[in-house]
C-alpha cells in the first residue's frame, strides 16, 4: 500500500471525514480512480450505474474507488460526492488531481483507471471494463497485451491461404493497416502502399495485416483482393474492435508499426512510409530528438523540451541535436523498460521557421520569425474565403493570398513580404507541457550543452520552474 499512498497522497476523504490512505486501501484487490465532474452530462449518467455496481458486487469483491474531481468549485464537488458511496481525493489538493490526470493521460471524462494493490496500472479503460462486466466476474480486468490478443487472430492471405497471428509474432515487423473500401483517403493510399510493399518493404522485412472497417463481407473481399498481404478474418469483428481500442484508432487510413517484441514503433506509420517508401530507415524507429518540420509529434500528449534554433547555422543546429540525444535516449529507454509508451519528457528541435514553429513562437511569447521560403513559387490567388496562412498561422480572411496549389500551401501578404528577411536569434530552450492544461516553462538561451539540458529537465521534474500558461 505504500506505493498507492505515495501515488494518491497520504490522506483521502471518506464519508466520515479524512482517512489514512494506506489503512483505507489495505487488503484491496484493486483500486479504481474515477475522473468525473458534476457539470459533465455523461458523468452524471454513468455515476449512478457505477455506484450501483460498486455497492451490489464490486466492493465486496475487493474493489475500492477514489473519486478525482474535475468540478469547478468545492461546493459542486461536495454536492456531487454526496451521491457517491466511495472515497475521494481531497478537493483542495488540485495538484494531486492534475498529476494523476497527466500521468494517466486522461483526455475526457468520465474515465476510470484501474490499479493493482501495489499501484501498478492494470487497465486505463476501466469504464469499458466495468460496463462489460459490472458484477466483477473478471475483476481486476487486466488489459490484454497486443501479443495476447493478436496471437488468436485468423489471418487470410492472397489465394485463400491462412495463418494464425502467433505465426507472425516475434518473427517480423508488423504493419497493422486499418482501412476500408468506402473510405476515399484509404482508396488513395492503398495502391501506393501496395507498390512500396511489393517493390521494397516486403524484402526489408515488413509484413502488413489489413484490418477492415468495411460494412459487409462482400466489400471486404473486393478490397482485400487488391492488397498483396494478410487480412484479419472479416468475421472476427470483436477482435477488430479490440485491436482498434488497443491502438486508439480514431480515423482511417491508420497504419501502426509493431516491432518484433510486440512494442509499438510508431502509430503514425502512414507518415513514416510516405516519407521513406523504399524503407531506407526501416523499421522507422522514431529518432530520440524529433524535428518540428516533420510535424508536432506527441507534443499534445507528452511534456516536450523544444530547442528553438531556426536562425542558427547548420553546424550549430547539429551540435544542439547531438547535445539533446543522450538524455532523450536515456528517458525513452527508461520508459520502455517500464512498459510505458512515452518518456517522462520528449525532445524536439526547431530548425526551420513557419508552420508549427511560428505558432509556438506566438504561443510562447518568443520573438517572431520570418517564414521560410516555400519549395515552389507562390502565385497570388483570388480565392479569398476559408483559408489560413501557413506562415503565421492566422486566418487569411480579408488578406492577400499567395498560393501553391500543388502543396495546398498559402502565405498571407505579410508573410510573403517577409520571406528572405535575415534575423539572428540565440538558441532558446523551452518545455511545453500541454497535458498539464497548456503549461509551459522558460529555459536558458545561448550555448546548449548536455549539462544545460540536464539541469533544465532536472529543475522541471523537481517543480522548481515557474509555470506559465500558453497563449
Amino acid at each position: 500500500m505504500a506505493k498507492l499512498a505515495e501515488l494518491l497522497g497520504a490522506k483521502l476523504v471518506g464519508k466520515e471525514g479524512e482517512v489514512d490512505t494506506a489503512t483505507a486501501l489495505a487488503d484491496k484487490k484493486c483500486v479504481a480512480i474515477y475522473f468525473s465532474a458534476h457539470w459533465c452530462p455523461p458523468c452524471k449518467g454513468f455515476t449512478p450505474q457505477f455506484a450501483e455496481w460498486y455497492t451490489k458486487d464490486l466492493k465486496d469483491k475487493g474493489m475500492e474507488v477514489i473519486f478525482a474531481s474535475s468540478d469547478k468549485t468545492e461546493d459542486a464537488f461536495k454536492e456531487y460526492y454526496g451521491e457517491m458511496p466511495w472515497l475521494s481525493l481531497p478537493y483542495s489538493d488540485r495538484a494531486k488531481k492534475d498529476e494523476l490526470n497527466k500521468k494517466y493521460k486522461v483526455e475526457g471524462i468520465p474515465s476510470v483507471v484501474i490499479l493493482g494493490p501495489d499501484g501498478e496500472l492494470i487497465n486505463k479503460d476501466g469504464r469499458k471494463a466495468l460496463s462489460d462486466d459490472p458484477t466483477g466476474e473478471d475483476m481486476p480486468w487486466k488489459a490484454r497485451t497486443f501479443a495476447e490478443v493478436f496471437a488468436e487472430a485468423k489471418l487470410v492471405g492472397p489465394g485463400g491461404i491462412e495463418k494464425k497471428g502467433s505465426d507472425l509474432l516475434g518473427n517480423t515487423v508488423l504493419g497493422l493497416y486499418f482501412s476500408a473500401h468506402w473510405c476515399p483517403p484509404c482508396r488513395g493510399f492503398t495502391p501506393k502502399l501496395a507498390e512500396w510493399y511489393n517493390s521494397d518493404l516486403k524484402k526489408k522485412g515488413l509484413e502488413v495485416v489489413f484490418i477492415s472497417s468495411d460494412r459487409d463481407e462482400a466489400a471486404f473481399k473486393e478490397y482485400a483482393a487488391e492488397q498483396p498481404w494478410w487480412a484479419l478474418d472479416f468475421a472476427d469483428r470483436k477482435l477488430k474492435d479490440k485491436l482498434s481500442n488497443i491502438f486508439k484508432v480514431q480515423g482511417i487510413p491508420s497504419f501502426t508499426i509493431i516491432d518484433k517484441d510486440g512494442s509499438v514503433i510508431t502509430d503514425d506509420g502512414r507518415a513514416a512510409l510516405s516519407g521513406d517508401p523504399t524503407g531506407e530507415n526501416f523499421p522507422w524507429y522514431p529518432p530520440p530528438v524529433a524535428n518540428l518540420k516533420s510535424g508536432p509529434g506527441k507534443i499534445n500528449e507528452v511534456s516536450t523540451l523544444i530547442a528553438f534554433c531556426e536562425t542558427c547555422d547548420a553546424a550549430t543546429q547539429k551540435a544542439i541535436q547531438a547535445a539533446m540525444e543522450p538524455l532523450a535516449t536515456k528517458l525513452k529507454d527508461a520508459a520502455k523498460a517500464k512498459g510505458e509508451d512515452d518518456p517522462e519528457v520528449a525532445f524536439t528541435i526547431a530548425t526551420e521557421g513557419g508552420g508549427i514553429s511560428s505558432k509556438l513562437h506566438s504561443m510562447l511569447e518568443l520573438a517572431a520569425l520570418p517564414p521560410s521560403k516555400h519549395e515552389h513559387p507562390l502565385e497570388k490567388s483570388e480565392r479569398a474565403n476559408g483559408w489560413g496562412c501557413d506562415g503565421c498561422g492566422q486566418s487569411g480572411q480579408g488578406k492577400d493570398r499567395y498560393r501553391c496549389d500543388a502543396c495546398d500551401f498559402d502565405f498571407c501578404g505579410d508573410c510573403q513580404s517577409k520571406v528572405g528577411e535575415v534575423v539572428s536569434l540565440p538558441p532558446k530552450l523551452m518545455i511545453v507541457d500541454i497535458p498539464d492544461d497548456g503549461a509551459y516553462y522558460e529555459g536558458p538561451e545561448g550555448d546548449v550543452t548536455e549539462a544545460v539540458i540536464q539541469q533544465f529537465v532536472d529543475d522541471f521534474t523537481a517543480k522548481k520552474l515557474t509555470r506559465k500558461q500558453l497563449g
